[in-house]
């Protein structure tokens, strides 16, 4: 039986936090100002290998250990580097193919934590790879760096399959593709692409599909791994938004909690056997042993006529 998905979440290009366009956008900065920089350099007649040792490196994710040591930075900035106009027109049109999906799906708090840990989880990998691997480490000082979005595109391709595989694209068209079609097509694309390149960079690619995958298993499972980027960045904005943060009180402010009475409070009624009773009671024991209903009972009787 094939499983419908649908939502009544239209999660507009322009609407505040959405999160596929937070990341169109640092993506297409980050592009603009390293390509704005690179004309410089040819304008100034300074060779093209200096542009990539002075600042795309700065950037993208050495295979050595003691490079990464001095710009710890590159574990998050490489996946939002691409140099090549191709490889950015591939980026974002696969980021917006699966990522529109999935956002749509599970509304703007898990695209991100799903790219970011692909792409955290896929430079450890490739990391790991270069070193440990004896036919890697032998390469390693000629190992190109790693830079683009493929790991983190590739957790949030798997992702949105595990989530929805039976997901129509394309309805016009008999019905429609299933989802887990396009991503089959996608993965292939993307390891044709590396068969001729570095081994690390296949085992981050692979790395990011299965953290994509365990994202959702635990997602069902009621386990949010996302929950916490989601917290701090909510912490951030009140810590930099006080004014923000004043007004989320003052609306609670305004509900109950200036009210002088309280929203509910039990009142005993006034009867001639209970007052007997404490009466009694401040006869035997003393009017301290009262319990506080006691005492207010006893003031409330004070005031009425029984």
């Amino acid at each position: 039986m094939t499983r419908q998905y649908k939502t009544n979440r239209n999660i507009l290009l322009g609407q505040d936090n959405n999160a596929l366009v937070f990341l169109f956008a640092v993506v297409a900065l980050l592009f603009v100002i390293l390509n704005f920089i690179k004309i410089i350099y040819y304008l100034s007649d300074i060779p093209e290998d200096f542009f990539y040792r002075q600042i795309l490196n700065w950037f993208t994710l050495p295979a050595s250990p003691d490079t990464l040591a001095s710009r710890p930075w590159t574990l998050l900035t490489y996946m939002f580097t691409h140099h090549s106009i191709w490889h950015l027109i591939s980026t974002c049109l696969w980021l917006w193919c699966f990522g529109y999906i999935l956002q749509d799906l599970t509304g703007n708090s898990h695209l991100i934590p799903v790219f970011l840990y692909g792409g955290f989880v896929g430079a450890i990998v490739f990391l790991l790879s270069n070193n440990l691997v004896p036919v890697l480490e032998r390469n390693l000082a000629a190992t190109q760096p790693l830079m683009g979005s493929g790991a983190a595109i590739m957790a949030v391709a798997v992702a949105t399959t595990t989530l929805a595989p039976d997901y129509r694209i394309f309805p016009l068209i008999n019905g429609g593709i299933p989802l887990w079609v396009l991503t089959l097509v996608f993965v292939a694309i993307d390891f044709a692409t590396l068969a001729t390149g570095n081994a690390g960079i296949g085992a981050a690619h692979l790395s990011g599909a299965a953290i994509g995958y365990f994202y959702i298993r635990q997602l069902r499972r009621g386990s949010d791994w996302g929950a916490w980027m989601i917290r701090l960045v909510n912490w951030l904005d009140d810590l930099f938004n006080p004014e923000k943060k004043q007004t989320k009180k003052s609306a609670k402010d305004k509900l109950h909690y200036k009210a002088t009475k309280k929203p509910f409070e039990k009142k005993p009624n006034v009867t001639q056997q209970r007052l007997d009773a404490i009466l009694d009671k401040i006869n035997q024991e003393g009017y301290q042993f009262l319990s506080d209903e006691e005492k207010e009972f006893l003031k409330k009787a004070s005031n009425e006529d029984l």
